[in-house]
């Protein structure tokens, strides 16, 4: 399973410096000493990556932050997979390419579905326990289009970005991708017309990428070599959560085994279907209880339960109450900025009644 560590760039933390970001106080916001931004070892964990970026939320002037770091980073400041992704083809390949090599990177999962005419974008962190901070989705998307931009020579225009928060900074983000922009999604996607993968790519090197190809794999063998199904049958889990009723055996269709095959070899790493479901269902109901206005049948509805009720035994089972209470206690903690902090480097709900 990808290791979860994260090296934060020394140009990403000069472009916020020249943002006007106050590096110190967000290091100490965080709760994370400088000294671990400047190793080249040490690196972040997923937590502290995210407690990094709710600082730097805090400390910024300006909601927008995150597009201006995505959509302004120069060559020399890209990570493999933009390196790669730069010397594909076309779009598509580089898309692709973009998706195999980014957990070269990040513990993190991009997701492509191409349906109905339509590219749907997405990513997962494969260890997010706290709240994924908008900034880093704003950031991931404009730096994707950048990309795709840079590649073509021509601007790479969304169908509509889904985004699965409450709505705020509408006017800022529909003129940054203009687009169509949709509030309290189910998940967080970049929606592209399928016809723009076929447009060619203006600094593809072939030449170079044959040189680097074999570096990208063996380290990607390296890293991901070891990588359990669990994770692969999450993934397919999560796509799902959009109405979609689970079951074993679409996921065993989706990769390309037979349900009693998935089900053996899931109890060979000492776990089941069941039990990875639930923690999708679980992470994914929490995140959008805090994070949309969505109410609680229209969660249920997501997540593939029947009825509202099965919905709330359910994640009664999970969290020790109802889904209504965990949201009022969880949008409580947001109202003092030491629980937002505690908050962002996941720190359990202390206090919480577990009737």
């Amino acid at each position: 399973m990808t290791a979860d560590l994260i090296i934060v760039r020394s140009g990403v933390l000069d472009r916020l410096a020249a943002l006007g970001i106050d590096l110190a106080h967000a290091f100490g916001r965080a709760g994370v000493p400088p000294s671990r931004f400047r190793s080249s070892k040490a690196g972040l964990t997923t937590r502290e990556f995210f407690a990094f970026w709710h600082a730097v939320e805090a400390l910024a002037g300006s909601p927008d932050v995150g597009l201006k770091l995505g959509a302004e980073a120069q060559p020399h400041q890209l990570d493999v997979a933009s390196l790669a992704a730069l010397h594909s083809p076309n779009l598509g390949e580089a898309l692709t390419r973009v998706a195999r090599y980014k957990r070269l990177c990040l513990p993190e999962e991009m997701r492509i579905d191409i349906e109905g005419g339509e590219v749907r974008i997405g990513f997962h962190w494969l260890r997010a326990e706290a709240r994924l901070p908008p900034m880093l989705i704003d950031g991931a998307f404009a730096h994707l289009l950048a990309l795709g931009h840079q590649g073509t020579g021509q601007p790479l225009t969304p169908v509509r970005v889904e985004l699965a928060r409450r709505r705020s900074n509408e006017t800022m983000l529909k003129r940054h991708f203009a687009c169509e922009v949709a509030f309290d999604a189910p998940a967080d996607v970049l929606v592209l017309d399928e016809s723009a993968l076929a447009r060619p790519f203006l600094t593809r090197n072939a030449d170079l990428y044959e040189v680097l190809l074999p570096e990208l794999e063996a380290a990607l063998h390296e890293r991901l070599g070891s990588a359990l199904l669990a994770g692969d049958v999450k993934s397919v889990l999560r796509r799902s959560m959009s109405g979609e009723r689970p079951s074993v055996e679409k996921v065993a269709a989706a990769m390309r085994m037979s349900p009693r095959t998935l089900q053996r070899r899931l109890a060979e790493q000492e776990t089941s279907y069941q039990k990875l479901l639930d923690d999708v269902r679980d992470n994914t109901a929490r995140r959008l209880l805090l994070d949309t206005d969505l109410d609680a049948g229209e969660i249920a509805f997501l997540l593939g339960f029947d009825e509202l009720n099965s919905f709330t035994r359910a994640f009664h089972e999970w969290q020790g109450t109802t889904p209504i209470r965990w949201r009022q206690f969880h949008e409580s903690r947001r109202t003092s900025p030491e629980a937002e902090s505690a908050a962002a480097l996941g720190a359990g709900p202390v206090g919480l009644e577990r009737s």
